[in-house]
């Protein structure tokens, strides 16, 4: 069975990521996306969206897509997430839900299974990096 569009968007998108290729993984953001992170904060429009993140060759993420599920609006990521940044290491699991509209992803939430662990951990990398 063919996989849906928006599937094959969020899918590539995150293996762009996970890749460390931001450039490619921005290309599926809107504009005006609305970033909600794990945690309560929400990250409003691509230019913040991809300033946030953490740079550097010191930090890794790999992610293992254990499904990728959609349809016309709405698509929905279980990922496994193994971060490394120096001597920080931390694995988690979430649940993304993406909204896309015309191939672009406008919104996101995040749900996780530790969100106390990737606060604090992601913490301590903004310390690290100030």
């Amino acid at each position: 069975m063919e996989q849906h569009p928006n599937v094959t968007l969020v899918r590539n998108a995150l293996e762009a990521f996970g890749k460390g290729e931001m450039s490619d993984f921005g290309e599926v953001l809107a504009e005006d996306v609305e970033w909600h992170q794990i945690g309560g904060t929400t990250v409003r429009g691509l230019a913040e969206m991809m300033a946030q993140w953490p740079a550097g060759d010191d930090v890794k993420f790999d992610l293992e897509l254990h499904d990728v599920v959609g349809n016309d609006d709405h698509v929905v990521a279980l990922v496994i997430a193994h971060v490394t940044a120096g001597d920080l290491e931390i694995t988690y699991r979430t649940a993304e839900v993406y909204h896309v509209v015309d191939g672009k992803v406008t919104e996101r939430w995040a749900m996780s299974d530790d969100t106390e662990a990737i606060n604090t951990f992601f913490g301590q990398l903004s310390e690290q990096t100030a």
